[in-house]
């Protein structure tokens, strides 16, 4: 698998559009509706995407199976490094529906322990939604641990109700 940094405008659009494909097919079950697209729009549209990555805030990558006949988009990654920490928060991890099971997270989290090697960066975390008990045991299964919980109210009326889990890096 290559993960391909996202920079360009070009690129930025083919993610927002990717994140709304993959949300909207993912979330509405589990936090409703409203709150997803309140969520894509504020995190995950365009204008968000563009801001995080031209103010050095977040990184993101397209996680492109290249390994096929036929290279492909499976999802995307991103986060950023927090040096006060000396962490790197993972922000997001998704995934195609049907590129799911296929051990592309694991790749990814190899990817972010080395990248925290090669950072000088001490652990990752991210956070995850206490309901999303698939996630949760996947997290675990690779070695994250929670750390505490925390509700975060994103405005809109929406709270982000989640467990911070955090992995040292190796």
């Amino acid at each position: 698998m290559r993960f391909e940094p996202v920079g360009t405008e070009e690129q930025i659009k083919q993610l927002a559009a990717m994140a709304d494909e993959i949300w909207h097919e993912y979330w509405p079950p589990r936090i409703g509706k409203d709150q997803t697209d309140y969520m894509v729009d504020q995190f995950q549209s365009f204008e968000a995407l563009i801001r995080d990555i031209r103010n050095g805030e977040y990184e993101y990558w397209f996680l492109v199976d290249d390994e096929a006949d036929e290279e492909r988009i499976v999802g995307y990654t991103g986060g950023k490094v927090e040096p006060e920490t000396k962490r790197f928060f993972i922000s997001k991890i998704y995934l195609y529906e049907s590129e799911r099971g296929k051990g592309y997270a694991t790749r990814v989290i190899r990817f972010y322990n080395r990248l925290c090697g090669m950072r000088g960066l001490s652990a990752m975390y991210l956070t995850v939604n206490k309901q999303n008990d698939i996630a949760i045991r996947a997290y675990e299964a690779k070695g994250f641990e929670t750390i505490e919980a925390a509700e975060t109210d994103i405005g809109g009326g929406f709270v982000m109700d989640d467990y911070i889990m955090e992995r040292k890096a190796d």
